[in-house]
Order: C-alpha cells, then sequence, then structure tokens
C-alpha cells in the first residue's frame, strides 16, 4: 500500500434485484475503505437506458441501508465529484470523449461486424478474433466517403502497441502481451458512451485509488490501463489507481452464482430472517477470512482485520448450512431485548402477533425471548415456537404430526398423572412444575423422561419441538396449561 488518501468505488448497475456476488463487492470495498480511514464512493452505472431500472435502483439503496455498508460520497451523500448517477453525466462523456477523439487517442471506425469477419475469413484467421483494427489509419478522403454513403462511425480506442500489465492486488504480476487486445469500441455509432469509457473516465475524474471488483472484469482491464494512459496524455488524471480482482462465488454444482438463481438473491435472507451481522459476517468469508482458526467474528473485527492482501484468488463457494451457523451464532449473542424486537416483524408477518402487539404480548415476547434464540437459526424459525403462546385458546390444537405421534391412547394415564401433580403445585414456577412432573411421570409411573414428557409438551404447546418445556408452561399460566392438558386426554372432550 502507498501512502496515499484510498478512495474505493462501489458501482452497479440497476438491473434486477441485489445478489449476494454483487453485495459481497460492496462489502470488501467498505470494509477496505474504513480499514484504511479512507473514502467510498457509491456511484451508479445507469447508462443502459433498456436494462436498468428505477426500482432496481431503490432495492439497491434498501439493500445497503440494511446491511449498514454506507457510503461517503454517491446518492443522498452528495460530495465535490458529482453527480454520481453515469445518466447525469452524459455530457462529460461526450466532452472527454471529444478530446480523445481530437488528440489522436480515439478514431473513428466505420467497419461492420460482417466486414471484419469478411476480412479475418480472407487471411486465413479464426473470425473469433474480433475486430482487426482496420479503421486505424483511414485517410480523411475514405472516411468522408463512408459518410458520403450514409455510415455513421464508432469511436474506438487506439491501443498501445506495448504489452500490458499491472501488479493485482489480489492476483499478482498479470501481463496482456502486444497486440492481443483489439482497440475496444468506446461511444456508439448514435453517441452513446459504452462501459468502456464512462467507468474509467468517472474513476479517474472522481480520483478513485483502488478498483476492486469481480474477476468477470478482469479482461476489461488491460483496455482501461489503456485508456488511463491516454487520459494522463490530455491531462485529465496523473494517476492510474490499483487494481484488485476478487474471486468468484460459487454457487451448486460448482457454478458460478448467477443472478437467476434463488440462492443468489439478497433480499430472500431479509426475508427468511438472516440478520446484518451474520450476513455480513459470512459475506466476508467468501474469499477472505480474519484467522484460519476463526469463522465468527464483528462487523467491528471485520474492518479492523481487512487486508486486501488476504484476499484469495481462489473461487469461493456459498454454503448455506455454513450461512445459517454463523446467523445464529450471532442470533444467541443479542441481548434477549434486541432479538425479541427483531423478531417482531416475522411474527407479525406468520400472524402470531397483530400488527400492533399490545404491551402484554411484548413483555410476553420479551421473556420467553431468551428461550427462543437459543433453538433459532434465523428470526422467522421463531414463529412456530412461540405461537402457542399468543393464540386464542379457541383455535388452540396441536399440529397433527405431533399429536399422533405424542397423544394416542397410551397417553392418557401420563396427562391424568400431570394434571393431578401440576394442581398441587403452590407457586407456578418452572422449577416447581419441573420437580412436580419428575415426581409424578419419571418417580411415579416409572417412565423415562422422553416419554413422560412428550405427550406433556405436545399438549402444552402442540408442537414436539418447542422452548424448554418448564418455562413455557410457567409463562403460559397454570389456568391455560392445565386447560391444554386435559382436553388433551384422550377422548377427553373437556
Amino acid at each position: 500500500m502507498t501512502n496515499i488518501a484510498v478512495r474505493a468505488r462501489f458501482c452497479p448497475s440497476p438491473t434486477g434485484t441485489p445478489h449476494v456476488g454483487l453485495v459481497r463487492t460492496a462489502l470488501f470495498n467498505w470494509a477496505f475503505a474504513r480499514h484504511h480511514g479512507g473514502t467510498l464512493v457509491f456511484r451508479i452505472e445507469d447508462t443502459d437506458a433498456a436494462r436498468d431500472s428505477e426500482e432496481s435502483y431503490e432495492q439497491l439503496l434498501d439493500a445497503l441501508r440494511w446491511l449498514g455498508i454506507d457510503w461517503d460520497e454517491g446518492p443522498d451523500a452528495g460530495g465535490e465529484y458529482g453527480p454520481y448517477r453515469q445518466s447525469l453525466r452524459r455530457d462529460i462523456y461526450a466532452d472527454i470523449a471529444a478530446r480523445l477523439l481530437e488528440a489522436g487517442e480515439l478514431y473513428e471506425a466505420y467497419s461492420t461486424n460482417e466486414e471484419v469477419e469478411a476480412r479475418r475469413k480472407a487471411a486465413g484467421q479464426d473470425p473469433k478474433l474480433g475486430y482487426d483494427n482496420f479503421d486505424r489509419d483511414l485517410t480523411d478522403e475514405q472516411r468522408a466517403a463512408f459518410r458520403a454513403k450514409g455510415r455513421q462511425p464508432v469511436l474506438r480506442l487506439r491501443m498501445p502497441d506495448t504489452d500490458l500489465g499491472w501488479t493485482d492486488l489480489v492476483r499478482g504480476e498479470i501481463t496482456f502481451p502486444a497486440g492481443t487486445i483489439p482497440d475496444p469500441v468506446l461511444v456508439r455509432a448514435n453517441g452513446d458512451p459504452l462501459y468502456t469509457l464512462t467507468n474509467p473516465v468517472d474513476d479517474a475524474l472522481m480520483r478513485i485509488t483502488h478498483v476492486l471488483r469481480g474477476e468477470d472484469l478482469l479482461p476489461s482491464t488491460p483496455r482501461q490501463l489503456a485508456l488511463y494512459q491516454a487520459l494522463q496524455r490530455i491531462g485529465v488524471t496523473d494517476f492510474t489507481p490499483e487494481f484488485g480482482h476478487l474471486p468468484y462465488v460459487l454457487g451448486e454444482g460448482n457454478r458460478k452464482l448467477s443472478k437467476r438463481d434463488p440462492q443468489s438473491n439478497l433480499f430472500n435472507y431479509r426475508e427468511r430472517g438472516f440478520i446484518r451481522e451474520g450476513l455480513l459476517n459470512y459475506l466476508a468469508l467468501l474469499g477472505w477470512s480474519i484467522a484460519d482458526d476463526r469463522d465468527v467474528f464483528g462487523v467491528d473485527e471485520l474492518i479492523d482485520a481487512f487486508e486486501i492482501s488476504k484476499v484469495s484468488a481462489n473461487p469461493a463457494r456459498f454454503d448455506l448450512k455454513k450461512a445459517e451457523a454463523i446467523n445464529a451464532t450471532h442470533l444467541r449473542a443479542l441481548a434477549a431485548d434486541d432479538f425479541a424486537a427483531r423478531v417482531v416483524p416475522y411474527l407479525v408477518t406468520a400472524g402470531v402477533l397483530p400488527e400492533r402487539p399490545s404491551d402484554e404480548q411484548l413483555a410476553k415476547l420479551r421473556a420467553i425471548a431468551p428461550l427462543v434464540q437459543e433453538r433459532v437459526t434465523v428470526l422467522s424459525d421463531a414463529a412456530s415456537l412461540v405461537r402457542f403462546l399468543f393464540v386464542d385458546e379457541a383455535t388452540f390444537a396441536p399440529e397433527e404430526d405431533a399429536a399422533a405421534k405424542a397423544l394416542g391412547s397410551a397417553s392418557e394415564p401420563v396427562l391424568r398423572s400431570a394434571i393431578e401433580a401440576l394442581r398441587q403445585v403452590p407457586e407456578w414456577q418452572a422449577s416447581q412444575i419441573e420437580q412436580a412432573l419428575k415426581d409424578a411421570l419419571v418417580d411415579g409411573l416409572g417412565l423415562k423422561p422422553r416419554k413422560a414428557f412428550a405427550p406433556v409438551r405436545v399438549a402444552v404447546t402442540g408442537r414436539t419441538v418447542s422452548p424448554p418445556l418448564y418455562e413455557s408452561m410457567e409463562l403460559l399460566g397454570r389456568e391455560v396449561s392445565l386447560e391444554r392438558l386435559q382436553r388433551a386426554v384422550p377422548g377427553n372432550s373437556e
């Protein structure tokens, strides 16, 4: 690292729903900028009117805000190098392109794809080699003749006749030999600027020092280096940023995770109840690690430890089970009241709580929160575990599968003994409930704990899996607990 003020950037195109690979790139740029006390620029590359959408733009803002990935310059933050949406910068691109053309860095090219292919074939070359730089040295007369025929030129960058290389911050030394990169189109025939122009021009004008981006963009880097050289020659900038290319994120079957893969949709994880801390932790592990023997860490720890030199060049595989395990660890680390507050929207969505829960309901939720957060992977898991505590008694009934397993005819003596013992409990506290049930069912009936408590658990909570039984019954209350046990006795309709 050179001793310069770091300026990193995140510059997505607003197409489709934000996906985990895109957000991983945002996270690494953010962590890099924050680690070095630098600036993060958020820029929207929205010059493709056919694909870009305002809905996607709003989703990008929503995703970053939810995750707490903030920016120093960009939409809503302002900055001296705005505007930060490329659709508002067309005059800037037109001016730079005109200056590059006048300086001979760009040239007018009239060749059609068919003409390039025909020339390649005539020369015995593979047409897949692409453009053959034919128009580089057209005379004024030839250009006039093409225009007279109604042809409009694209503008191409004159690539240097030397090797193009850089020291990649992730991959080390990379070199593209001279002559292997055809002159790229920077401006379409209709005057629209392409990514090959707008992206480096914006990076140059916004004084970006470090470009951290996906591995899929690595082949375009030589063109960007060549354009940077040209921009320096015409006085637009005086340096070239450092580049680092982040590894692919792979999905099922070790295929690159695509936007169309449901596993890649960031909002699916929010809807399930991943929390910011857990998802950021896991996304950081897609190509980076804080230590060889440690997977769980906080956001502040990530920022303190993040070094781009520690990012792996190897593809990272998205492992949902590992993501869930890490999220569960972060859920367990939350304060109980914080967990309760975060889980409320998921309980409302599941119909467990009304849109505006009462103070009594919220108090119950806070009371059971410590018991639940030890048993959930994502926030939405809590709905099935706490439903028994909030359901209308008139509609309460054990789940069919649970009832079939635990509330058959053999459960009758268990439930009757439990009811009799619980009626004698002096104070309705978990410890006394536990003692009464153990005395009656384990010692009194000689049952093993699993056989003894399964019917009671299903009768009271409606499920075979629930928060701790005795604490659940304490929260439910003596009257409701006994009523549910009574109704669960086989053949009993009271």
